[in-house]
């Protein structure tokens, strides 16, 4: 692939439309996202990066397994049947609040990137992309080839399209960081009878990220900062895009939890906020472990880290998160994406009629 060249834009984004095609080919994509997510020469390094999710992931199957074998499934069936349609229906509306900041992941990598895309195109983008990569995994290379497949059509390049999808990356570990550095500064003793920690030593990891934080911020207003992340080459947003990063990822993130915090049986022993931090930290760890969708890991951190009068209840309300906030998204998706498709060739299929028509009248 090597001699492959760049593939061309069909058409300008404002001109989307039946007559756009899709530059290259699917394999092009995947091998420039493989080269960039994996370097070539593996070091030291990455073998102790897969031990380590080797590690958290044979874990969290062992906690969760020690776990399921006292759940007794009466119990599991009483507590999904206790969880009110009240709850259900503010699970779903915060899961949709989430998946709307999701867009705007997109909207703020596109307005760096300098390019136009139609804000229905970039919300279908978004939405598909991460409600298939949430549930399969390995989000640079599932949403980025959704990705791929409706930017190209709107004229995006591939390397253009590789950069959103670092981009929009970028913007959910910066909201990450936020939730867990306000948390553990503001949360510490709370935090540490989850992570055992001294109280001054959560607040200190919390002061410490916060001025991590500030001190991005302080970097990409400087000037047009290049770097290097998994591989490519790309300008970071600068002051006020990055600040639009942050909010968008709190307001994805706190949504997120908040779907899962509702469904949670009264009385919560958490208040929300340390929930939170909890959620991210189960998040982050099912990321590091390469589960799909940190199946098993975030669900063995959950039972570990909250206290509910049973582990049936929060069973149960973890089962019912992955329902609305996982399944019920990548079944809309699937069935958005060949929505899109049928359009996308029907458009097609009257453009070819017509310049028949046209071509016999002439």
């Amino acid at each position: 692939m090597g001699g492959n060249k760049e593939p061309r834009p069909a058409t300008a984004v404002s001109g989307a439309g039946p007559r756009t095609r899709r530059p290259a080919n699917l394999k092009t994509w995947l091998a420039r996202l493989h080269r960039g997510a994996e370097p070539q020469h593996r070091s030291i390094v990455t073998y102790i990066g897969a031990c380590f999710s080797f590690g958290i992931a044979a874990l969290a199957i062992f906690v969760l397994v020690r776990t399921l074998s006292h759940i007794n499934l009466a119990d599991l069936r009483n507590a999904i049947a206790a969880t009110s349609d009240g709850q259900i229906l503010a699970a779903a509306g915060l899961t949709c609040l989430s998946f709307l900041a999701l867009t705007g992941y997109d909207g703020v990598a596109l307005l760096q990137l300098r390019q136009k895309v139609p804000y229905p195109t970039t919300a279908l983008a978004s939405f598909t992309s991460y409600a298939i990569c949430f549930t399969l995994g390995f989000p640079l290379i599932t949403a980025g080839t959704v990705r791929y497949w409706i930017y190209s059509q709107a004229g995006l390049t591939a390397a253009k399209i590789a950069s959103l999808t670092v981009i929009a990356g970028v913007t959910y570990w910066l909201g990450m960081s936020l939730v867990v550095a306000v948390t553990l500064s503001a949360r510490s003793a709370t935090i540490s009878d989850i992570d055992h920690f001294d109280p001054h030593i959560n607040a200190l990891i919390g002061i410490g990220a916060l001025g991590a934080l500030v001190a991005y911020l302080a970097w990409v207003s400087l000037g047009h900062r290049k770097t290097r992340i998994q591989g490519f080459k790309l300008e970071l947003p600068g002051f006020k895009l990055t600040l639009g990063q942050i909010v968008l990822g709190v307001i994805d993130l706190c949504s997120a939890a908040g779907a899962l915090y509702v469904l949670l049986p009264p009385p919560r022993a958490l208040d929300f906020f340390t929930f939170a931090a909890v959620y991210v930290f189960g998040c982050a760890l099912g990321i590091a472990s390469y589960a799909p969708g940190g199946i098993g890991v975030f669900e063995a951190t959950m039972l570990k880290a909250v206290p509910v009068p049973s582990q049936e209840a929060l069973l149960a309300a973890l089962l019912l998160f992955r329902i609305i906030y996982y399944l019920i998204p990548f079944i809309l998706a699937l069935a958005l994406l060949g929505a899109h498709e049928a359009l996308r060739h029907g458009r097609n299929l009257r453009d070819v009629m017509r310049g028949a028509d046209e071509k016999e009248e002439g």
